[in-house]
């Protein structure tokens, strides 16, 4: 008995929902509601027209949005690259400072005093402490002479003939040296080159 009572309960509440389903039906139709099945091919067309201009609206605000931001960071970007080549140098100017300071006190004391050897190492300790401070910052200083002429880094001023074989391609003298920043060449050697 209680099977047929529980087949009953469900063809009832199978019942009830399709009249649910169907109430609803008609009460979307009532409110305008069609299924796609129902329009015209006019309507159709309008519908997925709508439906095209709001994905174009969309795409639209997406791009402008995407647009203004990329504007933004080039805007950022420039005025980062502008303060790194203002204040670029800092760092290598800091480093310097020490040297001028070095440099006022040996003219100072060059009028004090009549030993030249005195002055000369004072001199010359000034100038060790500018390379090494310069070295720290990625400056190398070429040592060109008895190597290979080599374009990439010398500049030939003059041509000697050779006293040997082996002397020949090779640098002799050194006219004004040349600086490496950090491997790149920034001034060539100025050298006498063996013929």
């Amino acid at each position: 008995m209680d099977k047929e009572n529980q087949k009953q309960n469900e063809e009832e509440l199978k019942e009830q929902v399709h009249e649910a389903e169907s109430a609803q039906a008609e009460a979307g139709k009532e409110a305008g509601q069609t299924d796609e099945k129902d329009l015209t091919p006019e309507e159709k067309l309008g519908k997925e027209l709508e439906e095209a201009r709001k994905t174009v609206e969309e795409l639209k605000d997406k791009y402008l949005r995407l647009s203004a931001e990329f504007d933004n960071f080039r805007k950022r970007t420039m005025k980062e690259k502008a303060e790194l080549i203002k204040n670029g140098g800092e760092k290598a100017i800091n480093a310097i400072l020490p040297v001028l300071d070095d440099l006022e006190r040996a003219l100072q004391n060059m009028q004090k005093t009549d030993d030249v050897k005195a002055v000369y190492d004072g001199i010359d300790l000034i100038y060790q402490k500018f390379l090494k401070n310069l070295h720290q910052e990625g400056l190398e200083k070429m040592e060109p002479v008895g190597k290979d002429f080599d374009t990439d880094y010398h500049e030939a001023i003059a041509l000697v003939p050779a006293q040997s074989e082996e002397q020949k391609g090779k640098v002799l003298d050194c006219v004004q040296t040349g600086y490496k920043l950090n491997e790149k060449v920034i001034r060539h050697a100025k050298v006498v080159v063996a013929q």
